[in-house]
């Protein structure tokens, strides 16, 4: 089985940590260790390194060969321009289907996610390429047990139960909902047939690509020609022509919302999952209660509660006294406080440095 892990973005809600020259997934940011190398952790005791990959921006490759300097770097797939995720994923496609068309392959994130329980994680992807190995013509959605009615994630909607492996169910896949308001949010928490999607998909290459093929046909036609070079002396020059003239356009848009959902089936399953990308996600994902304090670095607080404060200056000891709800973050360039409920607006602070002197901390 081969593991593909999309490991692209900048990440702006993790500002100031995350920049465009140094992005989430390549920082420091749970336990010492960067997202990236976390997401390889909870694979390896399954998988074999040799059947991990990576595929990422040109100009992080070497982000990458730093992190896991075991990593072959015949393993790191390289894009030479931003497309989005439906090219991204596109890519994979045409670079497995030509090299290992019909063995299971899992597509997993590498920039903003934890799993706690990980080995059933692993037990899941080993049982859902079972299944491919049965039946190639099939996709596999793994999906996390709602914790809350959220309306910042997508659904998966599962029917009847078709598989039952030991303690790993597997559904029919029904249908897919993003973001939806906040009465629909209610109802799919209560009624037990819907799961948060992860964008964590196990399938075949070829039945993959073959989704293309079908449902965007305009792309599948451009990564064919990126296809047929691969593996000769010409790849880099196909490559580096084509992949930048691609349409930007997400893999639900391209594929999800067209395929015929009888070839998917799902696994709700709790994993201990959470989406990190933002701070207050994480203050959520790391504290032992809502009360804790979360911090990194050289840190003292003194009669405060519910904060997250992480400080990446060695030289600094970071002081907060009755502080609540607050997140901060110290860099060696920027010190950033705020209230946790204005998470949202550093996203729109950042964009308006650009063009100003301060464009370079982006």
């Amino acid at each position: 089985m081969k593991a593909v892990i999309f490991a692209g973005g900048v990440g702006s809600r993790l500002w100031p940590l995350s920049r465009k020259k140094s992005p989430k997934q390549f920082m420091d940011i749970v336990d010492n260790k960067t997202m990236l190398q976390l997401c390889v952790d909870r694979l390896v005791p399954g998988f074999d390194l040799d059947d991990i990959y990576i595929t990422t921006g040109k100009d992080y490759v070497s982000a990458v060969k730093k992190q896991l300097p075991s990593l072959s770097k015949n393993n790191i797939i390289a894009e030479p321009a931003t497309r989005d995720v439906g090219p991204a994923v596109g890519l994979v496609a045409a670079l497995f289907a030509k090299k290992f068309p019909n063995e299971p392959l899992t597509l997993l994130w590498g920039s903003d996610h934890l799993v706690k329980k990980e080995g059933y994680f692993r037990r899941i992807l080993k049982a859902a390429g079972n299944i491919i190995r049965e039946n190639p013509q099939q996709i596999i959605l793994i999906g996390q047990t709602p914790r809350f009615a959220s309306q910042n994630l997508g659904w998966i909607s599962f029917g009847k139960k078709t598989v039952d492996d030991h303690d790993i169910p597997f559904h029919q896949l029904e249908g897919f909902q993003y973001r939806p308001d906040e009465k629909t949010a209610e109802n799919y928490f209560k009624d037990g047939k819907h799961a948060w999607n992860l964008g964590y998909w196990v399938t075949s290459p070829s039945f993959l690509w073959n989704l293309f093929k079908e449902h965007s046909p305009q792309l599948y036609s451009q990564l064919k020609k990126i296809q047929d070079a691969y593996e000769t002396p010409d790849y880099e020059r196909v490559l580096g022509e084509i992949y930048p003239q691609l349409e930007k356009i997400s893999f639900d848009n391209a594929i999800v919302e067209k395929m015929n959902f009888k070839n998917g089936l799902v696994v709700p399953a709790d994993l201990g999952w959470s989406d990190v990308g933002a701070w207050e996600a994480l203050k959520e994902a790391l504290e032992t209660s809502k009360e804790a304090n979360v911090t990194q670095g050289k840190v003292i607080l003194e009669d405060s509660a519910d904060n997250l404060v992480y400080n990446y200056d060695t030289d600094k000891l970071v002081v907060g006294i009755d502080l609540n709800d607050f997140l901060i973050v110290n860099t060696h360039d920027v010190l950033l406080v705020t209230k946790k409920t204005s998470v949202p607006k550093i996203k729109k602070l950042v964009d308006s440095l650009k063009g100003t002197p301060y464009e370079k901390l982006t």
